[in-house]
């Protein structure tokens, strides 16, 4: 079954203050390396359909869309919260890149491939239910769940999230809600700073020192995620694929190498291949993942291309 690649055009239109690490060139930095490997005519791209307001609202309040809108410039750059900025299209980017995610649950769930990856921006994990944050306006791999849930009635969705930063704003919307298994490792302490305790089972956080390298990241991976998992049996896995804790990206102090993340990538693969021996109502579906954090240009073409790679089976 073919891997698919969705992205848009609109992904390059959102624009940040001159010098700001999370630009445009993100998603050419991966197109780009995908090219030089000769990987892009091995996936299938399609082009991101726009999010509907009943799938934003599944995770945002109505007041929330309400203010991005009315602050959305008709010039310029405007400082919205918190690292959020504002461009005339960044509405637009916003909702492809949450509009991205939902198409690839659709397209797993209807059979027609069983990997997807998002090449996106703005990223969404920061992102809680009634707040932009972190550069965040919308939580795409949030809004896929909730579209998972609400249209195919599904009762086990993982959420796994390794960017460096802990995805504060997934936990606040599934903080109440079993049904989503929310696995997240990150720098600690770091930003967000969130409450990472007293949080209910299916909220599995997973604090890394600065020093952490290769070794410690797949070790506390290997003892706190994998077990979850084949416990929980999900029927579909979402991926916040966040590369900044590369080695180079100055964006953390975590160092971690390309091929971390083609283990944990293939790690999860091999749970979603495994799964199929089981009952009908206990396999897994497929994979959908979405970009999220990956700064340093040269490491997010490499890491991501590493991903998709364990992703595709390639």
């Amino acid at each position: 079954m073919i891997a698919t690649l969705i992205s848009h055009p609109s992904c390059h239109q959102h624009h940040m203050p001159a010098g700001h690490p999370e630009r445009p060139e993100r998603i050419d930095a991966i197109n780009n390396q995908l090219m030089a490997n000769g990987i892009d005519g091995l996936l299938y791209q399609l082009e991101a359909p726009t999010a509907t307001d009943e799938q934003l609202l599944r995770v945002h309040t109505l007041e929330h869309l309400h203010a991005i809108t009315r602050a959305t410039p008709s010039e310029g750059i405007y400082f919205f919260a918190d690292d959020v900025y504002l461009s005339p299209h960044t509405l637009r980017a916003a909702r492809h890149a949450a509009g991205a995610a939902v198409m690839g649950v659709d397209m797993v769930m209807r059979g027609e491939t069983d990997a997807v990856f998002c090449n996106v921006r703005p990223p969404g994990h920061h992102a809680e239910r009634a707040r932009a944050m972190g550069f965040c306006i919308f939580n795409n791999v949030a809004i896929a769940a909730a579209h998972a849930l609400a249209i195919y009635g599904l009762e086990r969705v993982a959420i796994v999230d390794f960017d460096v930063h802990h995805g504060n704003g997934t936990q606040d919307i599934f903080l109440n809600d079993p049904r989503v298994l929310f696995c997240s490792s990150f720098q600690h302490p770091f930003y967000p700073n969130t409450n990472i305790d007293d949080v209910p089972a299916h909220i599995l956080n997973t604090p890394l020192p600065a020093t952490c390298r290769s070794e410690g990241f797949r070790t506390a991976i290997s003892e706190h995620w994998f077990p979850a998992l084949e416990k929980f049996k999900p029927q579909l896995i979402l991926i916040s694929a966040g590369f900044d804790a590369y080695i180079d990206d100055d964006m953390s102090s975590i160092s971690l190498v390309e091929q971390d993340y083609f283990w944990i990538t293939q790690k999860l693969r091999i749970l979603m291949d495994e799964s199929k021996q089981l009952a009908a109502e206990q396999q897994c579906k497929g994979i959908v993942s979405t970009l999220e954090g990956g700064y340093d240009l040269l490491g997010l073409g490499r890491c991501a291309v590493a991903h998709i790679k364990a992703l595709a089976k390639l």
